[in-house]
């Protein structure tokens, strides 16, 4: 048996991957702590593991991420990617540390699992590896290394490796990191100063390049191609957190096996303060198509939508484990988890987001030829009407989604963690045996 702590910013995308691997770890007879917000105790109680909770501004509630980002309204495009990883990932940072450090000087464990933005780990990484235990990262978002021959994250653009693209790449990845990102740039080297380490070298989002190991929770055919792709990195498969069972399913649910294809529409439950940025849009879109229209508002009262088409359905929350596999097309503003749970069951996808990662997403979705993207968080009716009608008539998304299914499918991504973790806990114990 190991002793393993698992840190975890409290968001529900990024929490739940981890408190899933919580609880496989667990089953599989390891002693495991996760540290992340206080309200995912339950969750990770339930898991078999220990909760801790993060403290001071680490621990917001993304249930009511407006409370935490007073004014990102004011923003938009790459400033409101910037707002939003200062105050979310980066002012975080001591005190996430801080919590990390304690738990480390209390558990003495063989290994820190951390997803891709908890940045808690950094001051950590900057340490001696041999004054440290070996820290494992997981990437429940895009791979956000910079390379040669991608764009910067947060654009939504392309690969391209010819010629043309690198110079575009060279002089995008400069740009962001230098001008559009600098003064991010400059707060999380103070942060990491102000914590007793030396200033950070790297580039914010390549930090993860000094994990001891950094799996990355997708198939790799779902990543951009990198011909300078950082060693520690292995593609590690999904982690699909089981969907919750259901209260009770909603009395509609018999339409779903009718003849017309079923069009399910979310906008998650971070982006739904606003329904007309996507899922109204889409009921209007799709009013006079013969499908069923299939919203969930995350967790919002129903009836803020407004009136409802005569073909269309919709619930706070929906089991997908049940849902998906009645599904014919995804419209989603592109969250990362979201996006490979529709993969998983072979669903293409039309994707709409403008906001954090979710550009990335969406372009990934498009150039797998999985679904199209809209390049917007706020598209018009018509825009995702043409969107949905051409994945519905052209089999070609459908296949390749089936075939991102099959890949999926064919790894075990925690048992891949767990392998790493214990390969890393048992080097641990050998050294420290060396050494005596």
């Amino acid at each position: 048996m190991s002793t393993y702590l698992l840190c975890a910013s409290p968001i529900q995308g990024h929490a739940a991957p981890v408190i899933a691997i919580a609880h496989d770890l667990v089953a599989r007879g390891h002693d495991v702590t996760v540290l992340t917000g206080s309200r995912f105790r339950d969750a990770v109680e339930a898991a078999g593991a220990r909760h801790r909770a993060l403290t001071g501004v680490a621990d917001f509630d993304d249930r009511v991420i407006q409370d935490h980002l007073p004014e990102r309204d004011r923003h938009h495009g790459i400033a409101k990617l910037e707002y939003d990883v200062q105050r979310i990932f980066v002012r975080p940072m001591p005190e996430q540390f801080r919590s990390l450090e304690a738990l480390i000087v209390e558990l003495a464990p063989d290994a820190i699992l951390h997803e891709a933005a908890f940045t808690g780990v950094i001051p950590l990484l900057l340490d001696d590896p041999a004054s440290r235990p070996p820290v494992i990262g997981v990437g429940v978002i895009p791979l956000s290394h910079r390379s040669v021959d991608t764009a910067p994250g947060g654009l939504g653009l392309p690969p391209r490796s010819d010629a043309v693209g690198r110079l575009r790449n060279r002089v995008l990845n400069a740009l962001v990191a230098k001008v559009v990102f600098r003064r991010t740039q400059a707060l999380a080297d103070r942060t990491v100063r102000e914590l007793g380490r030396p200033g950070l070298e790297e580039f914010l989002f390549d930090f993860t390049t000094r994990c001891d190991r950094f799996l990355q929770l997708s198939p790799a055919e779902f990543e951009y191609p990198r011909s300078d792709l950082s060693p520690n990195v292995r593609f590690a498969g999904t982690v699909l957190p089981p969907s919750p069972a259901p209260a009770g399913l909603p009395d509609w649910w018999p339409d779903l096996d009718g003849d017309r294809p079923v069009v399910h529409v979310s906008q998650g439950t971070i982006d739904n303060k606003d329904f007309t940025r996507l899922i109204r849009p889409t009921l209007d879109a799709l009013a006079d198509r013969d499908v069923l229209v299939v919203a969930a508002t995350g967790g919002r009262p129903v009836a803020e939508l407004g009136g409802l088409p005569a073909n269309a359905r919709a619930a706070e929350f929906l089991p997908y484990d049940l849902l998906l596999p009645k599904t014919d097309v995804f419209v989603t503003n592109a969250g990362f988890g979201g996006t490979q749970y529709a993969l998983s069951h072979g669903v293409p996808i039309v994707a709409a987001g403008d906001t954090e990662d979710k550009p990335d997403v969406a372009m990934r979705v498009q150039w797998t030829g999985t679904g199209l993207t809209l390049r917007t968080g706020s598209p018009t009716p018509s825009a995702v009407r043409a969107a949905v009608d051409r994945v519905l008539a052209e089999p070609s998304f459908r296949e390749r989604a089936r075939a991102m299914a099959r890949r999926i499918a064919e790894v075990d991504g925690v048992s891949v963690i767990a392998a790493e973790l214990e390969q890393a806990a048992s080097a641990r114990r050998a050294a420290g045996a060396a050494s005596r």
